[in-house]
């Protein structure tokens, strides 16, 4: 076995929990059930690397093989690095007609015409995505398969989603995607997280959504501790108005795991008294939690914040995004409305 072959295989391996490789090995169908049978996964992990290493090499495994298996296990667990969520624009008349095969052909084959060396590997999942392995090379060295990157595209939708891609092959693969999709181009949707799923989902409205209504919705009733008439129905009133806002502007049930939020401030520092320096000032504040949305609901929800949501949250669930810049208002033409909201 290639030295680089093995280098990645061993990688893949321990990346991979002990509780899930069997299963794994399963789906990658490259070991024979005899081989897997005699795997003993209740051995040390090492040793159980080692003995996996062995089969494949007595198999005469390739790296398109090993390559295989990092996709199968980065497909079932899409949480091992920050994805970056793109949205492709313009759309052709046919763009909504392009198949698997088709997409698959044109996009290889425009990579393969804008870089020499590169391997592209292309895989349809269970969900109907499409997901691509591209390990990138130049003109005089290898595809480097331990860095590779991976895209993930919906078929039919403007939707693309991306990590480890470096800003030198970036404009490679947006024109690829963007001659294979049939668009015009392709934009960042400033949104980023490192579960795939939850940008995903936010971006593509795959969530329980409460839409704003004019009229107050009858939510479902609760226990109360005992106490006045008066004041129960008062703090429900406040409770159910507070509920509801809530859900309108973060979702209902279940909600996207998003991590971060990131605002960039840009003002100016104009200085007084006769003072004529006036220099830019930019600020950025992150807001983190384990699920980003459900604190917010919640603040929201047990009165912890004010009740009237600010248009810098809740235009993350309305705009699908993560990363806003805020600028002056002053700074804008006379014949813009004002808006603290700019991509």
């Amino acid at each position: 076995m290639d030295p680089t072959v093995r280098k990645l295989l061993v990688r893949i391996l321990r990346k991979i929990p002990t509780g899930k490789l069997e299963e794994t090995l399963k789906k990658w169908t490259h070991l024979s059930r005899n081989q897997q049978q005699s795997l003993d996964y209740s051995q040390p992990k090492w040793s159980l690397h080692e003995n996996i290493v062995s089969l494949c090499q007595e198999n005469g495994l390739t790296m398109r093989h090993v390559s295989e298996l990092e996709m199968i296990y980065c497909m079932e667990t899409p949480k091992l690095t920050t994805w970056r969520a793109c949205h492709l624009t313009g759309a052709e008349d046919d763009a909504s007609s392009v198949e698997l095969i088709c997409f698959k052909e044109q996009f290889k084959a425009h990579l393969s015409e804008l870089i020499r060396n590169v391997s592209i590997k292309i895989k349809k999942h269970d969900d109907e995505s499409v997901w691509m392995r591209i390990a990138w090379g130049d003109t005089f060295s290898k595809p480097n398969h331990l860095k590779p990157t991976y895209v993930v595209h919906y078929l039919q939708t403007p939707y693309v989603f991306i990590c480890n891609l470096s800003s030198k092959n970036k404009p490679l693969l947006f024109q690829a995607l963007v001659f294979a999709t049939r668009h015009a181009a392709i934009k960042d949707a400033n949104l980023s997280g490192r579960s795939f799923h939850a940008i995903r989902d936010l971006l593509m409205g795959h969530y329980n959504k409460t839409f704003p209504t004019n009229h107050s919705r009858p939510l479902k009733e609760r226990n109360h501790l005992p106490t006045h008439p008066n004041i129960v129905k008062e703090h429900m009133e406040q409770a159910e108005k507070r509920h509801q806002v809530a859900c309108e502007t973060f979702g209902e049930g279940d909600v996207p795991k998003l991590e971060t939020a990131t605002y960039m401030l840009e003002t100016r520092f104009r200085g007084g008294g006769g003072c004529a320096e006036d220099r830019q000032l930019k600020t950025v504040v992150t807001f983190e939690s384990k699920s980003l949305l459900e604190s917010l609901r919640y603040s929201a929800t047990s009165g912890m914040a004010d009740s009237t949501i600010s248009p810098l949250l809740s235009s993350i669930t309305q705009k699908g995004r993560n990363h806003f810049v805020i600028t002056d208002k002053r700074d804008k033409g006379p014949d813009k409305a004002a808006q603290s909201l700019m991509s």
